[in-house]
């Protein structure tokens, strides 16, 4: 594991901010503008009306080509090259769509899971499951330090749509208790990440990080894509690596 910190320690050094500062190892999140145009998103629009079968959203669009070729879009996008390693892989991509008819809210939390290719004994995994016919597990800290999610917004969000809410520095003090959690929930300070059509919000999984319902009559639509290293650690392999 000692050389798992090292990385994650030079990860932390080598990704700054596009404009030279440090408030994204400082935060955990950042939001990077017009990441894509008006056209590119209608453009996914028909295609997550099949994948998602008119839910509410759907962890696995990783294997279906255009998520692929998106994903491989986002990593040699010049505006998020300051975030996104040039040796990285997208692992996941998850569909978020929140409005009044499919509403939710989110407790705080981080995001803690990783979808993995098959189970490995080992006493540095924990919470295996099962979600929507693929494995996770939670691995050790080391490993999630070095994730990056980028969630781009297929329409605008507004503080009426249910924005993320994160609360900034949470993702530098590892795994957080639940009651820690929500007490921080409590205290804050709490920032709600809005943003326009394209942008793209950026931020360590270790982030807390929650979400009230949506109170407007407009949509949220959201692309969550899992970011992190090719090769992982304990004998664990991606189930998918883009």
């Amino acid at each position: 594991m000692r050389a798992l910190q090292e990385a994650v320690n030079a990860d932390l050094r080598r990704y700054p901010d596009p404009e030279g500062g440090t408030s994204f190892g400082a935060d955990g999140f950042a939001l990077v503008q017009g990441v894509m145009s008006a056209s590119d998103c209608d453009a996914i629009a028909p295609r997550l009306a099949m994948a998602a079968a008119g839910s509410a959203g759907t962890r696995c669009l990783l294997p279906f080509a255009w998520c692929r070729a998106l994903a491989e879009r986002l990593r040699g996008d010049p505006k998020l090259a300051a975030f996104i390693p040039a040796d990285y892989v997208a692992a996941q991509c998850t569909y978020f769509e929140k409005s009044i008819s499919r509403n939710w809210l989110v407790a705080m939390h981080q995001d803690l899971s990783i979808p993995v290719a098959a189970r490995v004994d080992d006493a540095g995994l924990r919470g295996w499951s099962q979600k929507e016919g693929s494995l996770f597990v939670q691995p050790p800290v080391e490993v999630l330090e070095r994730l990056l999610a980028v969630r781009v917004h297929l329409e605008a969000c507004t503080l009426g749509d249910g924005p993320l809410q994160v609360v900034p520095g949470s993702h530098l003090h590892a795994r957080i208790a639940p009651e820690a959690a929500a007490r921080a929930r409590r205290t804050g300070p709490v920032v709600a990440c809005t943003a326009e059509r394209g942008d793209a919000l950026l931020m360590r999984p270790l982030l807390l990080h929650a979400s009230s319902k949506a109170t407007g009559t407009s949509l949220r639509r959201v692309l969550h894509f899992l970011f992190g290293p090719r090769d992982l650690p304990l004998g664990l392999r991606w189930q998918h690596a883009v």
